[in-house]
Parts: C-alpha cells; structure tokens; sequence
C-alpha cells in the first residue's frame, strides 16, 4: 500500500477514527492482507459449487494435507479464505455454529445468503468497536440450498456480493480477468474445475506447474478431491 501522507498517520492507528477524507484506514489495510494472500477461486456450476485453493507452503516439511484453505461448514456449504489463515478459522467457526443454530432452532438447513449475512454482521461489528481490529481475510462462502447453488464473496468491511464465479487473493485481478471471459451458464464440475485451474495458469503462467491447490465440491453435500483426482485434472488443464 502506498505510503500514508504525514497528515493522516496518526488516523491509521484507531479503527474508530475516520480520516478527514472519510476512510478508515484500518480497514484498508486489512484488504490489502486478502490482496497479499493464496488465490482461492469459487465457481458456479450448474449443480454445484467449486472451490479451488491455492496452497502456500513455506517448506518442503510441512505436510501439505494440513494446510488446509477449504472448509466444510454444514453439510450443504463450504467456505475457503485468503489472508490471515487464522482469522479465517475464527470466521469458519462462527459460521458453523450459526449453521447448527439454526437446525437446532428450526429442525431446517441454514439458506446460503441467510449465513453470509450474519457472518458479515460479525465482521463489521469488528470496523466499530476500539480494541479490535478488521478480519484480515476475506471469505468464499457457497453451496446448494433451495435456491440452488449459490457462492458469495464476504469482505473485510462486512459488506457482501453474490457471484457466479470470483477470486480473492494475490493473483485475483488477472484471474477474475480470465473467468470474466471464459465463464459460462451451466458449467458441469469438471468444466468448472478446468476452468478455475487454466484461470491459475493464467496467473502462475510457467510456476503453475509447482504449485499444489486443493479442490472442493458443494453440492449438496461436500467432498474434497483426493490428489489423484486432482493430479487428472491438473494434466487435462495443462493442454
């Protein structure tokens, strides 16, 4: 981000101060951690939704299964973030007991866009109150409820937007670029699935080959794909 002018550092250092051009700038910087995390894709398929995630691994020894950026949060959504990986478990957490809230409460699954708001709700509580900071990562929440399959972007700022197909992250502008061009109505899985990986290549260009990415299908119900699968699909990108 770019240097702050001299006149408005002492603004960035209270989330309940606004700066004399009306920006809360505790906020923007915690969009500028998503903008510096792993790319996580979300795509719309025709049944379902795919989320595909970028894993960044430090080293050789760290067990790639444990670094995981797709979560499972009732047995109809899922959830995949960019930024503090921490925060995004807190977020996770909160959206699964929302979701077991409300099947407890109403003997009924949690609707898609029901979730997203109160998860939203709880991040923006974290914009007005002194001695808190913005969650530092945004978050892709989809899955398949009554309205069918639907994904959602969630900020940090609290504020959400429904998508066919979206990218959060490092690599989320050249992407988006690519899914805008490329996405269509209807995708099956595997279409979807190809789509989301040539969309990293077109990113990653000649690393993409290196890189290792975790997928995921909400359909109802939730699967991740064994590295097997994984590894089919990466080949059939790559041509």
């Amino acid at each position: 981000m770019p240097a702050l002018p001299t006149d408005m550092l002492g603004y960035d250092r209270a989330i309940t101060v606004f700066s004399p051009d009306g920006r809360l700038l505790q906020v923007e910087y915690a969009r500028e951690t998503v903008k510096r995390g792993a790319t996580v894709i979300g795509i719309v398929a025709k049944k379902s939704v795919i989320f595909i995630a970028e894993k960044i691994l430090p080293n050789n020894l760290i067990i790639p299964e444990s670094a995981e950026k797709i979560f499972q949060i009732d047995d109809h959504i899922a959830g995949a973030g960019s930024g503090l990986l921490g925060d995004a478990r807190v977020l996770i957490q909160k959206a699964q007991e929302e979701a077991r809230r409300q099947q407890l409460l109403f003997d009924e699954p949690i609707e898609v866009s029901t979730l997203v708001k109160k998860v939203c709700d709880f991040k923006q509580l974290y914009t007005q109150y002194g001695g808190t900071r913005p969650f530092g990562v945004s978050l892709l929440i989809g899955g398949v409820d009554s309205k069918g399959p639907r994904l959602f972007i969630t900020q940090p700022a609290g504020i959400f937007f429904g998508y066919k197909a979206i990218s959060i992250g490092e690599g989320s502008s050249v992407v988006n670029k690519f899914l805008e061009k490329n996405y269509k109505d209807s995708l099956t899985n595997e279409e979807a699935i190809i789509l989301g990986l040539k969309a990293l290549k077109s990113y990653f260009k000649s690393k993409f080959e290196e890189k290792v990415v975790e997928i995921a299908i909400a359909d109802g119900g939730f699967r991740k794909l064994s590295n097997d699968e994984i590894n089919k699909y990466l080949k059939s990108s790559l041509k």
